[in-house]
C-alpha cells in the first residue's frame, strides 16, 4: 500500500479556497486558490493567489477593486492546461447591495501568472438587445478547461430572471455552455460595466425546458459537466468523437418526480459558425438558442438517480473511456460509481460503510479516484475497489472539506482543512499529501 507525508502548505490567517479541480499548474510547481472563508462565499472574496508546493512562497495573482460583502468577488480558480494563465469566477464590476454577486451576475476572468492583476475577460456580456453572437447576457460558473483549451460552465441568465421578477411566465433554467478559442466577440462599452467583450466565443449547448415531460429525457437543469476525456472518446462504431461534455440533468420519472441523469453531448469541431447562423431572438425572456448540431444523449436509466448530496462534477479518465459520479446504494450510503460515455450497465466501484463527502477525481493514470470520507482522505483503486484511508482522521471542529485534486505526476494530492488560528476563528488552509 502507497504511504504518503502529509505537509501543511499555507498557514497564514486567511482563506485559501482551492478549487474542485485544476488547481496545479502543469509542472506541479504551483496551487492556485481563491481568499474565501467558505465555500459559498466567492462574493464576499476579493483574492486570487497560488501557493509553491516546494517552499511555501505565496504570489498573489489578482484583487478586485471596490470589494465589499456584495461584490464582485472572485473565486473557483482552476490553471490553463498551457501553464501561463489561471481563470475564475468574477462577479460583475459594479456590484453592490442593490445588484450584489449571484448566479446571474458574474463572469469567466483569466490573469497571465507573468502578467499578474490584469483580468483578461473570457466569455463576453451583452445585457442589450441586439444581442451579439457568441455573447452571453448572465452569469458564468465553474469554469474547466479541455486539454485544448475550449472552457466549459454552467450557465444562469440575468434577463431571464429579471423577466420573471416582473411577473412573466418564464424561469431562469441553469445550463452548460463552453467557450470556443480564437473567435473573441466585441460588445459595446456603454460604461456601465455590465457588458464586456470576450477573448472567446460563447455558446450554450444543452437544451432545457420548462416544463419536462414526464417519462422523457427532457430537463429543466443541466450541471455539473466534465469534458470527456483528453482527445473525447471512442464510440461504438471506433470513430473518436474529439470533443464530448457529460452532464448532471434533472428529468421527471413516470410519476412526475424530479431524478438526475447523466447526458453526453458531442461537439462537433465548426459549432461556433453553426451557431453563428442561428437567429437570436430580440426579445429578453426568450433563451440563447441551442444549435441543432448539439444532440444530448441520455446515458443513464438509475433507479435513485445520481446523489444530489454531496454536490459533485462529474469527472472524466483522461482515455474517455469512463465518467465517474456519486450515487447511494441500497442501504442509502453515497458511493462511487462509473460509467462508459457510451452508455451501458454503471459499476459501483466503493463499498463503504458510510458516504462519500464531497467531489472526487481521478488520478492521471485512471486507475484510482481521490476524495473526503469519514473526514479523511481515501483512494480507490477501481479495479479492485479496495479503498485506503491515506491520511489521519481528522477532529471534527478542523474537518477536511472540498475535493481532493491529484497532481498531473500523480504523485501528489491537494485538499483543504479548516485549521482553527490564534485570533480564534478557522480559516481553510491547503494541505499536501505526498507519496514517500
Amino acid at each position: 500500500m502507497t504511504t504518503y507525508e502529509e505537509i501543511q502548505l499555507t498557514k497564514d490567517p486567511s482563506g485559501h479556497c482551492i478549487n474542485s479541480t485544476e488547481v496545479f499548474s502543469p509542472d506541479d510547481e504551483w496551487i492556485v486558490y481563491d481568499s474565501r472563508l467558505v465555500d459559498s462565499g466567492i462574493g464576499a472574496a476579493g483574492e486570487v493567489a497560488m501557493v509553491n508546493t516546494r517552499t511555501g512562497e505565496i504570489k498573489t495573482l489578482y484583487r478586485t477593486q471596490h470589494q465589499t460583502e456584495f461584490g464582485p468577488g472572485v473565486g473557483a480558480v482552476t490553471f490553463s492546461p498551457f501553464g501561463d494563465r489561471v481563470l475564475f469566477i468574477h462577479g460583475v464590476r459594479n456590484a453592490d447591495q442593490d445588484k450584489p454577486y449571484s448566479m446571474t451576475r458574474r463572469t469567466g476572468v483569466a490573469v497571465d501568472v507573468n502578467d499578474p492583476m490584469k483580468p483578461i475577460f473570457m466569455d463576453a456580456r451583452c445585457m442589450e438587445p441586439p444581442f451579439v453572437p457568441g455573447a452571453l447576457r448572465g452569469g458564468t460558473h465553474a469554469h474547466t478547461w479541455s486539454s485544448d483549451g475550449w472552457i466549459s460552465f454552467t450557465y444562469n441568465d440575468y434577463l431571464i430572471e429579471q423577466e420573471a421578477k416582473k411577473g412573466r411566465n418564464v424561469r431562469d433554467l441553469r445550463t452548460i455552455g463552453i467557450m470556443v478559442p480564437g473567435i473573441p466577440v466585441t460588445v459595446e462599452d456603454d460604461g456601465s460595466l455590465e457588458n464586456n467583450s470576450g477573448e472567446m466565443f460563447s455558446l450554450i449547448v444543452a437544451e432545457v425546458k420548462d416544463n419536462p415531460q414526464p417519462g422523457t429525457d427532457e430537463v429543466d437543469k443541466a450541471f455539473d459537466e466534465c469534458w470527456i476525456g483528453r482527445e473525447g472518446y471512442v464510440k461504438p462504431d471506433g470513430t473518436r468523437q474529439r470533443r464530448a461534455i457529460a452532464y448532471q440533468g434533472n428529468v421527471r420519472d413516470r410519476l412526475g418526480n424530479t431524478k438526475t441523469e447523466i447526458f453526453v453531448v458531442d461537439i462537433p469541431d465548426n459549432i461556433a459558425k453553426l451557431v453563428r447562423e442561428l437567429e437570436i431572438s430580440p426579445d429578453p425572456g426568450v433563451r440563447l438558442p441551442v444549435s441543432g448540431a448539439l444532440v444530448s444523449r441520455r446515458i443513464t436509466h438509475l433507479k435513485k438517480g445520481v446523489s444530489p448530496a454531496p454536490r459533485h462534477w462529474l469527472r472524466s479518465t483522461r482515455d474517455g473511456e469512463k465518467i465517474g459520479f456519486l450515487a447511494e446504494d441500497e442501504q442509502g450510503i453515497v458511493q462511487f460509481h462509473y460509467v462508459s460515455p457510451n452508455g451501458g450497465e454503471p459499476r459501483q466501484v466503493t463499498r463503504l460503510p458510510f458516504s462519500i463527502f464531497g467531489p472526487f477525481n481521478f488520478s492521471p493514470d485512471g486507475k484510482k479516484v481521490a476524495y473526503i470520507a469519514d473526514n479523511s482522505v481515501y483512494v480507490t483503486d477501481l479495479e479492485s475497489g479496495e479503498s485506503q484511508r491515506i491520511s489521519q482522521k481528522y477532529p471534527e471542529e478542523e474537518p477536511a472539506v472540498g475535493a481532493v485534486i491529484w497532481s498531473n505526476d500523480g504523485k501528489t494530492l491537494a485538499f483543504n482543512r479548516f485549521i482553527k488560528a490564534d485570533d480564534g476563528n478557522r480559516y481553510m488552509q491547503v494541505f499536501l499529501l505526498k507519496e514517500k
